[in-house]
């Protein structure tokens, strides 16, 4: 599930078993020993194109690091990794724990009765387990390494516990799960989410949804607090930020990859947005 050798030269984006086709199996279980051997226990910053995990620490901890802050792992607690969140792992060694590992797909079908939870789990976390979420980690476990009657059916129903537990668990550690965005505001953010770099605007997404960019702007500021411009602009920095910091990519080419005709112009609105210069950021989170 895990590799350390990253290309330093872009963010790795692992296409794993099902990536790059359809997965071979409902999930994927494995320990965290099995593969932490393999690589010292040691894993560097990547990221996956389609899968979302889900990783539980019953003994040992580390430090996992999750779009450059660290986190003190401990015993007893969830790591959420939603799908294209940069992480990286350093475990003492002999812990002990799972890794659950699903396509994006299987994860929305799960959770598309309820329209609070996706909005939740997209959110990378390191949370304390609940308890009720061990006995539910055994049984998939065991489900995945048997082969059962109605085994996928199985496999689906606990992963869907288990994304429900991992969504509570989030949501206490942020004080209130707050209420669920509207259809529309949440189709806005999984259209920006595939296109931040296209260089669209509010009015381009507003159109593909049928409402004007008026209407859409008041949709998300009633629900995130933020108008769509704005939601659309913090993306593409949330993503300069990925590149500067776990790439060494030129800045110019960060810019045109993100949709910038003029990377003088991306560095200023770099500065403007953050106070310093792109370059500047690179230096100061090490990768200068």
């Amino acid at each position: 599930m895990y590799f350390s050798n990253m290309d330093s030269q872009a963010i790795r984006s692992f296409n794993l078993f099902g990536e790059t086709g359809e997965m071979p199996d409902v999930i994927h279980v494995e320990t965290i020993e099995k593969r932490s051997r393999l690589h010292d226990w040691e894993f560097a910053p990547h990221r996956h194109g389609r899968l979302h995990q889900v990783i539980a620490i019953e003994r040992g901890g580390g430090v996992a690091r999750i779009e450059g802050t660290a986190h003190a792992l401990a015993e007893g607690v969830l790591i959420n990794v939603p799908v294209g969140v940069v992480h990286g792992f350093t475990f003492q060694p002999g812990t002990v724990g799972r890794v659950v590992t699903l396509l994006a797909e299987l994860r929305d079908e799960l959770l598309a009765a309820d329209q609070a939870l996706p909005g939740l789990l997209t959110r990378p976390a390191v949370v304390p387990a609940p308890a009720a979420s061990w006995p539910v980690l055994a049984g998939i476990e065991t489900e995945f390494e048997g082969r059962s009657y109605a085994r996928a059916q199985v496999l689906r129903s606990l992963t869907g516990v288990l994304l429900g537990l991992v969504a509570r668990a989030v949501a206490g550690a942020e004080g209130a799960a707050g209420a669920a965005p509207p259809p529309q505001v949440r189709r806005f953010l999984d259209l920006v989410e595939k296109g931040f770099a296209s260089g669209a605007k509010v009015a381009d997404y507003a159109a593909r949804l049928g409402v004007s960019a008026t209407h859409l702007s008041r949709l998300c500021r009633e629900a995130t607090g933020q108008p769509a411009s704005r939601l659309i602009a913090e993306r593409l920095l949330r993503e300069a930020r990925r590149n500067l910091a776990f790439t060494t990519l030129p800045v110019s080419t960060i810019a045109y990859e993100l949709g910038y005709d003029d990377p003088a112009y991306f560095s200023r609105v770099f500065q403007r947005e953050t106070g310093e210069s792109p370059s500047a950021f690179r230096a100061r989170v090490g990768r200068g």
